[in-house]
């Protein structure tokens, strides 16, 4: 059959060429960084790096395998709660942020570390990758279930392009400082990704309604995903922190607030249940926002209590987006967000970027010590004469470029995967993991839906 026609073709099609194009392009632009290349001896030697200790790996390596566990493992379970879409959840999050690695290496080293007509790469290089595709897998969320891998390869082209070129934007022509990616990760991913669910929207999403809700196994599943983010998040807030008290701090900043947040989170699930009992949606969900709400502010001197209290507040506000704004949103706006994004990254991003720009433009010396306030905003070179309150401003900023970026580009991206042949399943068949994948013959046993209909490929 034609390749627009046939899964069977489009699909490996699609991702031979990418990987080819990819390999390419690595041939051409990619070398190793002097931390990773051959020539260490000769660079200690000229004086570059004076000492084996001071190669980035011991510094950055463990951080870069908390977050990657976060990524490949946390993302990926925390979207198995869907009954018949746990291939898929983890499935399709594996194969997106593979590529989205690999082609985020690409951008985010032309953008950062390109020198003399090579991109090099190290440790950090890798780091930065995982947080870039770390934004994707938030967008993901909001499309789950409602979108063929060949979008999702597609949509992850667009949106590591668009994050890399907000990034960029941001951290060097804004000078904004956010460690763990409130505006640059959550609130990017988050609104990117609702736009795109906004410009795929379905009619008929109700004749799936079944297969839109989670059995005890697929939520204890999705459990493990919320542990592993929560147990690494203060990992993926201090990964790219200098090292020494500022990555110490985004440690314990992190720590403190997601601490703050489960506690508020399962305080405030109870008090709405009119039986007084928890809900499995926020405890896998809500209790992560406090990672969220320290993001920008995490190297900051936010103070332990700065800490909790901003865990606190985004444990209130994600919990009520969960039980009022979510089901607003699909009945009034007709947005259909699966997972529950806005609730777990946009909003608790927005309030981490006003955490960190209140948190700036507050600093003082004698909060920081003059040469702690100097090096914590890198008040020197070009932003010698800035002050806290300059800072606080162009965090503001920050996150207006950031909305804006996420809005648009998701916007574009949406019409351009609305298009007609990208194999998206029909709508009776949404979340349903026999559309794309080869099941076993005796899966678990799982509610039936007496509507439910022979899935036809797309």
């Amino acid at each position: 059959m034609a390749w627009n026609t046939d899964l069977r073709w489009r699909l490996p099609a699609t991702c031979l060429l990418l990987q080819v194009a990819l390999i390419v392009l690595f041939g051409v632009f990619a070398r190793y960084d002097p931390h990773s290349d051959a020539h260490w001896p000769q660079n200690k030697r000229s004086g570059n790096i004076s000492s084996d200790l001071e190669n980035e790996f011991y510094y950055r390596y463990p951080s870069f395998q908390d977050v990657n566990a976060m990524i490949f493992v946390g993302f990926g379970f925390l979207m198995t709660f869907l009954h018949r879409y746990g291939y898929s959840a983890v499935g399709f999050n594996f194969l997106l942020a593979a590529f989205g690695i690999q082609w985020a290496l690409l951008v985010q080293g032309w953008l950062h570390s390109f020198e003399n007509g090579h991109i090099l790469l190290g440790v950090e290089n890798l780091i930065n990758a995982d947080f870039c595709v770390g934004s994707v897998c938030v967008a993901f969320g909001a499309v789950l279930g409602k979108v063929s891998p060949l979008q999702l390869l597609l949509m992850t082209l667009f949106q590591v392009t668009l994050f890399s070129v907000n990034e960029f934007i941001l951290l060097k022509l804004l000078w904004v400082k956010d460690a763990g990616g409130s505006m640059t990760i959550h609130v990017f991913g988050a609104y990117y990704g609702l736009m795109v669910t906004t410009f795929l929207k379905r009619s008929n999403l109700s004749q799936s309604k079944a297969r839109q809700t989670a059995v005890y196994q697929s939520d204890l599943f999705a459990m493990i995903g919320t542990l592993f983010l929560w147990i690494f998040w203060p990992s993926f807030n201090s990964a790219v922190s200098n090292h020494g008290d500022a990555q110490h701090r985004a440690a314990i900043n992190t720590y403190c607030s997601l601490a703050a947040c489960v506690v508020t989170t399962v305080a405030l699930s109870s008090t709405l249940h009119k039986k007084g009992k928890l809900d499995m949606v926020h405890i896998q969900n809500a209790t992560l926002a406090g990672g969220v709400a320290v993001g920008t502010a995490a190297e900051m001197m936010l103070m332990p209590y700065g800490a909790l209290l901003a865990g606190f507040i985004c444990g209130l506000v994600s919990t009520l987006g969960f039980v009022y704004l979510t089901p607003f949103l699909e009945s009034r706006l007709r947005i259909h967000d699966t997972c529950g994004i806005h609730n777990l990254h946009g909003l608790p991003g927005i309030i981490g970027a006003i955490v960190g720009a209140v948190t700036a433009a507050s600093a003082s010396v004698e909060t920081y010590g003059e040469e702690g306030l100097i090096r914590a905003f890198d008040f020197e070179g070009a932003k010698q004469n800035w002050t806290a309150s300059t800072q606080g401003q162009y965090q503001a900023a920050g996150l207006f470029v950031s909305l804006a970026m996420a809005l648009v580009g998701g916007s574009l991206t949406g019409l351009v995967l609305k298009l007609p042949f990208w194999g998206q399943a029909a709508d009776e068949n949404c979340f349903d993991d026999a559309i794309y994948w080869e099941l076993p013959e005796n899966p678990a046993l799982t509610p039936e839906d007496p509507t439910r209909k022979p899935p036809q490929e797309p």
